[in-house]
């Protein structure tokens, strides 16, 4: 089976229906581990844990240098643009204060700090994985979950590929400013989520969706975000016209512009292909023959929005 190309991803009748599942599954860790889920829910911190985790899993046994070390992930931040140098090593320390990251023992150079993941933070970006290739599963019933949760050296494999390739997409890296400005503010990533969830399963053909009732002290209360900067968000994209409440006061039903959510998905879909390529790298490299064709039937076409069909993002600001 070969892998999936983005644009075929982006224009698959269920790739908003998985967006919507895999929503619910990254909102479900959030909500089991919520403080580990905050060190990465802005996009600035998701390429740094992306980056150091990657780090972290290219250790090898034969180097005992290898592998996360401050010096080498600032070097990759800084590379990168995404943080300055002093927020990068700041970043690093709180990780290890709350036991997501610990040091290697018994390393033979004393000036070179060597780190690790915990288990904690390496069963979350597991599940993170996992839930990614059971989504992909659904697009051509595929069996990509089963073989991860079989063989956990697809996930060690693919995890750092596709990792370095996001933070080098410009697509990835920079998103478009109709949804930028949520994914840089802290936890601004979940509260796309939480929308995306929301999104119903029949949307009429007009350019507003809507999402039913959404109260922000609510919303604010799941996600521990403040309200000042929950409205900080909400406020931009109500003046672009991203979104909006059909009553004054925000009071009333919820709607999203289509812009708005055809941006979103098409930004996701540059994830979903990474990880598809580095997942098909990972059994190549393993030598784990996958099936020439789907093994078992597409799913029936499921109510969701129309699909997407892949090319650039709008231009709405």
């Amino acid at each position: 089976m070969r892998p999936l190309t983005r644009a075929e991803i982006a224009a698959h009748p269920l790739f908003p229906t998985i967006e919507k599942q895999i929503a619910e599954h990254l909102i479900a860790i959030h909500l089991r581990t919520p403080r580990l889920s905050r060190l990465k829910a802005s996009h600035r911190k998701w390429l740094m844990t992306h980056s150091l985790f990657a780090l972290s899993l290219q250790r090898r046994d034969d180097d005992p240098l290898s592998g996360l070390t401050a010096t080498r992930f600032v070097e990759i931040v800084m590379k990168l643009g995404a943080a300055s140098r002093n927020t990068a090593t700041a970043f690093l320390a709180e990780l290890v204060a709350y036991k997501f990251l610990r040091d290697v023992p018994d390393v033979p150079d004393r000036r070179v700090r060597v780190l690790e993941t915990t288990e904690a933070a390496y069963e979350a970006m597991k599940s993170w994985f996992i839930g990614h290739m059971a989504c992909l599963d659904r697009l051509d019933g595929g069996e990509r979950e089963a073989l991860a949760l079989a063989d956990p050296r697809l996930f060690r494999i693919a995890q750092p590929m596709a990792a370095a390739h996001l933070v080098e997409d410009p697509i990835w890296r920079d998103p478009p400013d109709s949804i930028g400005h949520f994914l840089w503010s802290d936890l601004g990533g979940m509260v796309l989520h939480d929308l995306i969830v929301r999104l119903p399963g029949l949307p009429g053909p007009a350019d507003r969706i809507d999402v039913g009732r959404l109260s922000l002290p609510e919303l604010g209360e799941v996600y521990m975000i403040s309200a000042t900067n929950l409205k900080r968000m909400f406020k931009k994209a109500e003046t672009e016209g991203l979104l909006g409440w059909d009553l004054p006061r925000r009071r009333g039903s919820l709607w999203l512009s289509r812009n708005f959510v055809n941006d979103y998905f098409q930004w996701q879909s540059a994830k979903f292909a990474a990880l598809e390529q580095a997942f098909h790298h990972a059994t190549v490299e393993l030598g784990i023959n996958l099936p020439t064709s789907s093994s078992r039937p597409l799913p029936a076409d499921q109510p969701g929005l129309p699909a997407l069909t892949a090319g650039k993002p709008s231009s709405i600001a």
